[in-house]
């Protein structure tokens, strides 16, 4: 009976691992319209970096200054956080509480307090 107990604790694992959600790809798509007079591009959600050095689902930005991406937005390791890097000269910039805050920091074009409904 303690093997049982044991098999049935560990199928009700919860994985803390943040994630790009449904209403975060949303939010990306009302931003990235909302900031197109702004300079924003265009966004792209992936997977893999181009080394398959991260495999942590981010999202890349297109600013129109830059044939490059400019901008990475990945969640921060298993932490709540989610981390900006400037994607031009490799570095973090900053960590944000929420996803929206990050894309906030890149081009402020929509209401600070602004979320996507769940």
């Amino acid at each position: 009976m303690h093997m049982m107990d044991q098999q049935a604790y560990a199928t009700n694992v919860v994985s803390l691992r943040q994630g790009l959600l449904p209403r975060h790809r949303e939010y990306l798509m009302r931003w990235l319209q909302a900031g197109a007079c702004m300079g924003l591009c265009d966004a792209d959600i992936t997977d893999r970096d181009e080394n398959d050095e991260i495999d942590l689902e981010h999202v890349l930005v297109w600013v129109r200054e830059n044939a490059n991406p400019a901008y990475m937005v990945r969640p921060e390791g298993k932490g709540m956080g989610w981390i900006l890097i400037d994607q031009i000269h490799e570095r973090p910039l900053a960590t944000y509480r929420s996803f929206e805050a990050a894309l906030h920091a890149i081009r402020p074009v929509l209401s600070c307090g602004a979320t996507a409904a769940a």
